[in-house]
């Protein structure tokens, strides 16, 4: 029988939303440096309000002429103390895969994500594009659950498909069509805010508020559809602060960038004038706890724990 040395020791693997009773839960920078290779729960550290994450796209693929393996990626997260990943490369990997990497480098993935969305379009006239974009949105729900992770953000089209109504009903549809199987493995379904042209007014300048997006939330009638809400993408079109206290509990999870409407460009996070004291201050108003990733220019470890720090200072932790 296993001494209790052992059995603190011991990680679990997680599913989805399933959980257990443990005698210990490691940290993602704790179980990352770990040698031990039983498989085990990976989980985030617990008391957080706000947990920090990259994008899997913004971790290195090679260091010093030596390619990375996925696992390999996952820890040099763990490494600059980010408290997991958003698994943005969802569609070169299968779920076993990320499976494994998460329990070989003891660090959280709690997202997926599948960059397709932009070719293999909700909106499209096309049926053969729509289904690729459905089955696109499947493989990462799948993918999200294997690695124990609890949710998917999507991009639900562009603009430009089709008349609004039309391309919105099309959206709609197929997004409902992946609600049972996002129900069944516990993987809300996202949407992130971006320059579609869909749900805000492209061409006009601000103040624009977030109702567009809330209706077409709130149409699903559904606890498994959200907001992925992109703090950076669209200060230029509305006050952060106001849009996330419009869309509330619908805010599930947060994407971290800098703009400057000055200049017109994105910026580093913390920099440019985004008022990160809005957002701080809706943020409580709302009651939110959950994810904050990274969604900037990425690389080695010096420059995860940067990006990383410059989360911290934005949000006040």
């Amino acid at each position: 029988m296993p001494d209790k040395t052992t059995l603190s020791r011991r990680r679990f693997l997680t599913t989805g939303a399933a959980s257990v009773a443990l005698p210990t839960t490691l940290s993602a920078q704790e179980a990352s440096k770990s040698k031990l290779a039983a498989p085990g729960l990976v989980a985030p550290p617990t008391g957080k309000k706000i947990l920090l994450s990259p994008k899997l796209g913004m971790i290195s693929k090679e260091i010093g002429g030596k390619k990375l393996s996925l696992a390999d990626r996952l820890s040099l997260a763990g490494e600059a103390g980010f408290d997991g990943v958003d698994f943005d490369q969802a569609g070169e990997h299968t779920a076993e895969a990320a499976r494994e990497a998460v329990q070989k480098s003891g660090v959280f993935v709690h997202n997926a994500i599948n960059h397709d969305h932009w070719k293999n379009r909700l909106t499209s006239a096309d049926d053969a594009e729509r289904a690729k974009g459905v089955a696109n949105i499947e493989h990462c729900i799948r993918v999200s659950h294997a690695a124990g992770g609890s949710g998917v953000l999507i991009v639900v089209g562009r603009g430009n498909d089709g008349p609004a109504e039309e391309i919105e009903e099309r959206c709609r549809m197929e997004i409902k069509s992946l609600i049972p199987l996002a129900a069944s493995l516990g993987q809300p379904i996202l949407f992130e805010n971006v320059w579609n042209q869909m749900f805000y007014d492209h061409g006009e300048p601000p103040e624009q508020g977030p109702q567009k997006f809330i209706d077409f939330v709130d149409s699903f009638k559904s606890p498994w559809v959200g907001m992925y809400y992109d703090i950076g993408n669209h200060w230029k079109y509305g006050q952060p602060g106001e849009w996330i206290r419009g869309f509330g509990h619908r805010c599930v999870k947060l994407d971290v960038k800098g703009f400057s409407r000055a200049s017109g460009k994105f910026t580093e996070i913390g920099e440019g004038d985004l008022p990160w004291n809005q957002v701080r201050k809706a943020l409580d108003d709302i009651g939110f706890t959950g994810w904050a990733t990274a969604e900037v220019g990425g690389g080695g470890l010096k420059r995860l724990k940067k990006v990383r720090e410059q989360m911290q200072r934005a949000f006040g932790l």
